[in-house]
């Protein structure tokens, strides 16, 4: 399977780094096909700007922007892997979404409503956040968070969400704790592909 892993965290030595590795090696492993895109080491420029979208309505998309619609289209599968801050994706990885995930590319308008044009394909989400994940689970933001990324992007797009994976209480647990959640990667990966 041609897989993508599209990643978000400035730091090599964090959790969602040796998540990122426990995902990759998992997969290759298994022997899929996978391609990372890690967008701080690329330099992503996240912005949408006036004239990536004009650009774009003229049919001729921004080269940063194809090359990632490229591994985007195709990919069979897609993980996305970063951190919640501020109830949300970084600035990096939602600028991702603004301007890969465009109109015309991952949806449209026809005349039954929206056309999700990235149907067919497999998604999974993987996030880390320092409140404890039972807090966010009471105040309704762990619901929250799953309904924007996997509704409100994934599915919206066509992408069927095969599972997301929300790890609370980083930078306040044990050594033991953070290797239970990298097993937990690895047999998600594992069995979900």
């Amino acid at each position: 399977m041609k897989h993508l892993i599209v990643y978000a965290h400035p730091h090599t030595d964090s959790l969602n780094h040796a998540i990122l590795n426990t995902a990759l090696e998992t997969l290759e492993a298994q022997g899929h096909e996978v391609v990372v895109r890690d967008l701080y080491a690329l330099g992503f420029q996240p912005v949408l700007s006036a004239a990536d979208t004009a650009s774009m309505r003229a049919g001729q998309t921004p080269q940063d922007i194809a090359t990632e619609q490229q591994f985007v289209a195709e990919a069979e599968a897609i993980t996305f892997i970063y951190p919640i801050w501020w109830a949300g994706l970084p600035a990096i990885m939602k600028g991702y979404i603004d301007r890969v995930f465009a109109y015309g590319f991952a949806y449209a308008s026809g005349e039954a409503g929206i056309e999700k044009l990235l149907t067919g394909k497999k998604g999974l989400i993987i996030n880390t956040h320092g409140t404890p994940s039972e807090i966010y689970d009471q105040i309704g933001m762990t619901a929250s968070i799953k309904m924007t990324s996997d509704i409100g992007i994934f599915d919206f797009v066509g992408i069927e969400v095969i599972d997301h994976l929300l790890f609370g209480s980083i930078g306040y647990l044990e050594t033991k704790a953070y290797q239970s959640m990298l097993e937990q990667v690895k047999e998600t990966v594992s069995t979900k592909f």
